[in-house]
């Protein structure tokens, strides 16, 4: 085994920049602690957001055909390749409506490497030092060194979670307070961001809400980022609402999806952008200086995704798997009397921890000490019970880390064997009541 090296204990010759602190970039993440080779080799992980299970064989052939067309073996336009382009402009025509026509693949589509790259271009192109991007916590933990690398600052708004009962719950108990928002807003807010579908909660946002933060949005002339990457993953008849639809909207909004979560294939990383002119047009200059072009023959199979996904109503057959998914887990929790947040969207499940006893004499690591309930009850669950999760208090600012500290995610991503072994083990947390 290949020694580790260990950093230069009189530090490095060169500091590195200060933004890596102000990101949290070097600080150890969740993914790390909670990392495979940190638990049980036969922890089952419901923690990371990634499916056990292939794409759809058509899109994986339409890859390997790809592959074996040398053009698609090389640089692609810094816009996208066209055929994925058309491929977006007509999966999304009869979605925004409010343009009366279809997309212009030339000013109104970016294909991306990822939507987290989209995103970071996006800031990178509108940021300047010190403006305030709003993030609802809980937050997808990228957005905040993506903010910070480009010179902006974060300013937190929480979602309040309904208090502890045996009252079931859903993802549309937790609440926006819009005085609290209209607060947050400053001279040097430049953006807010609306993840709906939400990562973690599954909150699917109402019309009401979104016509809230539209009308804020044009008071104070904010840019909108809406991620919108579980766009096909809505449960129990929830409408998915677009705020870039909603009037005097489209000018002011860029729309984030994902092949990604589209067609289980997060690792392939293709997504896109969504916007007029004026906002795609200098995202593509900063896409251009960041990785000049996506993966051209895995954007050849994400065209073929959308292409055939209609006609073979792959959505509304993966949205009945995913139902199914979700209710595993659900079935699970509601026999133990445990609290939890059944998503209305997404592929993840908050659970409420404030039942469970987790021993205060565990024999903890050092990257668990100091942190809250929800990282100790993540840890004791992966070792004691062989199931892993995530700490839900990593997704907020400090000021706010006790309203997570209630909650660890699961993300019910995987097949339905895997989900019902992990069931039945959940059963032991019984013991712990």
């Amino acid at each position: 085994m290949a020694q580790a090296i260990e950093p230069n204990a009189k530090g490095p010759v060169v500091p590195f920049s200060s933004r890596l602190k102000t990101g949290n970039a070097l600080a150890l993440d969740v993914w790390s602690i909670y990392n495979a080779a940190n638990l049980p080799s036969d922890c089952i992980n419901l923690g990371q957001g990634y499916m056990n299970f292939p794409p759809p064989t058509w899109v994986k052939e339409a890859a390997m055909e790809a592959l074996n067309h040398t053009t698609s073996n090389h640089y692609s336009h810094p816009k996208g390749r066209i055929r994925l382009r058309e491929a977006i402009r007509e999966y999304y025509k009869p979605l925004f409506h409010n343009l009366g026509r279809p997309l212009d693949v030339e000013n109104e589509i970016l294909v991306s490497s990822g939507a987290n790259e989209g995103q970071y271009a996006m800031w990178t192109a509108f940021l300047e030092e010190g403006d305030e991007v709003i993030l609802f916590e809980p937050f997808f933990d990228q957005y905040l060194p993506s903010i910070t690398f480009n010179a902006g600052v974060p300013v937190y708004v929480p979602l309040h979670p309904p208090p502890t009962s045996d009252v079931p719950t859903t993802s549309a108990d937790w609440k926006i307070d819009f005085e609290e928002l209209r607060r947050a807003i400053s001279p040097r807010t430049k953006m807010i961001v609306v993840n709906t579908p939400h990562n973690p909660v599954g909150k699917v946002f109402t019309r009401e809400e979104l016509e809230n933060i539209a009308a804020l949005a044009k008071e104070f002339n904010l840019l909108v980022m809406a991620d919108e990457v579980y766009e096909t993953l809505t449960f129990d008849g929830k409408e998915h609402i677009r705020i870039a639809t909603f009037p005097d909207m489209w000018e002011r909004t860029v729309t984030v999806g994902s092949a990604g979560k589209m067609f289980a294939a997060t690792g392939w990383r293709v997504g896109w952008l969504i916007g007029p002119p004026d906002l795609i047009r200098p995202t593509l200059a900063a896409t251009t200086r960041i990785v000049f072009a996506t993966n051209s023959p895995l954007q050849e199979a994400a065209a073929a995704g959308l292409e055939e996904a209609r006609e073979r109503k792959f959505f509304d057959t993966s949205l009945v798997e995913y139902t199914e998914r979700r209710e595993v887990l659900a079935k699970v929790f509601r026999k133990l009397g445990l609290p939890f947040t059944l998503p209305e969207g997404t592929y993840f499940l908050l659970l409420d921890i404030s039942r469970v006893k987790i021993p205060h004499d565990y024999n903890w690591p050092a990257t668990i000490q100091g942190r809250g309930k929800d990282f100790k009850a993540a840890w004791f669950i992966a070792q004691e019970i062989g199931v892993s999760t995530i700490p839900v208090s990593e997704f907020y600012c400090q000021e706010h880390r006790e309203i997570g500290e209630r909650f660890i995610r699961f993300a019910f991503c995987k097949d339905i064997p895997l989900l019902e072994r992990a069931a039945e083990r959940l059963l032991k947390l019984k013991d712990y009541m």
